[in-house]
C-alpha cells in the first residue's frame, strides 16, 4: 500500500501532459486551448521580450493596428524591463511564461510555484499590473503546475495553432502555411517574438510570415487581438499567496515536442 502513494502522486503529476497532444486538447479542452469568441482570433507571443527582435514585432503590429498578448519569460523581462513597458504602453496585453524555460513536468510543486511566482511578481513590479494568464513552457502542463497557477490567481492557457517558427528549417511561407492549416474563428495563434529558446534568428520567419497571417485572418472575417478580447480569461480567483506550497511528488520523464 505504502508504494502506492509515490506511484499515484507521480500519475497525479504528469496526467496533464496528455493536454499537450493538440487535437485531444482541443476537442475536449477548449477553454485550456484558448478557445473563444467564434468571430475573433487571439494572437500570442511567447519567450519575450527581446531588445533585437520584439520592437520588430511592435512596430509591425502597430503599422496594422493590431494588439496580441506576449507571454513573457521573467528573466528575460528582468533583462529588459524598458521594453516590457513599451509592450504594455502599445496596448498588448502582458501574460507569464514562466521565468526559465524550463520542462515544469521534471520539477516539483515547490519549484514550480516559485518559478511561476517569480515570473509574475516581475512583470506585475515591471508594469504595475499583475499579469492572470500563463503558458508553460513546452505547452507541457503537470499537475504542480494547474495547483501553483490556481494559487497564484493564473489562468493556463495553450494555442489551437503554431507556426513551428522555431527551427532552423522555417520560413515566412512554412510558418504561413503550418498557421492557416488549422486557424479558424474562436482559434489562438502562437508564434515567438524572440529566439531566446529557438534556432539562432528563428524570429524571422514569424516576423516575415506575420503580415500574411492577418491578410488571411482578413479575408476569412476574423477579427485578430488580445486573449482578453476572446472571452478570456474566466473571471479571476483570488490568490492564496506565494508561500503556500503542497509537498513535492517524485519528478517524470522530459517531454517531447517544442513551443
Amino acid at each position: 500500500m505504502a508504494a502506492a502513494v509515490p506511484a499515484a502522486l507521480a500519475a497525479a503529476h504528469c496526467a496533464p501532459v496528455l493536454s499537450t497532444f493538440g487535437p485531444l486538447r482541443n476537442r475536449v479542452m477548449p477553454r485550456l486551448a484558448g478557445k473563444g469568441r467564434p468571430d475573433h482570433v487571439a494572437l500570442t507571443f511567447d519567450d519575450g521580450p527581446d531588445p533585437t527582435s520584439t520592437p520588430e514585432f511592435l512596430r509591425l503590429l502597430a503599422a496594422r493596428r493590431v494588439r496580441a498578448t506576449f507571454f513573457l519569460l521573467g528573466s528575460q523581462a528582468q533583462r529588459s524591463p524598458g521594453l516590457v513597458r513599451e509592450i504594455a504602453a502599445a496596448g498588448h496585453e502582458i501574460a507569464v511564461h514562466g521565468w526559465a524555460h524550463r520542462p515544469l513536468l521534471l520539477r516539483g510543486p515547490r519549484a514550480t510555484h516559485t518559478d511561476l511566482a517569480r515570473a509574475r511578481d516581475t512583470v506585475a513590479e515591471i508594469t504595475g499590473t499583475t499579469p492572470t494568464l500563463f503558458r508553460p513552457p513546452y505547452g507541457v502542463m503537470s499537475g504542480s503546475a494547474h495547483l501553483a497557477a490556481r494559487r497564484l490567481g493564473l489562468t493556463p492557457v495553450l494555442w489551437t495553432c503554431w507556426g513551428e517558427d522555431w527551427t532552423a528549417r522555417a520560413t515566412p511561407e512554412s510558418v504561413h502555411r503550418t498557421v492557416v492549416t488549422d486557424l479558424y474563428g474562436g482559434g489562438t495563434v502562437l508564434l515567438h517574438d524572440s529566439d531566446c529558446t529557438s534556432a539562432p534568428g528563428a524570429w524571422r520567419s514569424a516576423l516575415g510570415a506575420l503580415p500574411r497571417i492577418l491578410d488571411t485572418c482578413e479575408e476569412r472575417g476574423y477579427e485578430v487581438g488580445p486573449l482578453r478580447d476572446h472571452g478570456f480569461p474566466p473571471p479571476r480567483r483570488a490568490p492564496l499567496g506565494p508561500s503556500a506550497g503542497p509537498a513535492a511528488p517524485p519528478a517524470a520523464a522530459s517531454p517531447a515536442g517544442r513551443p
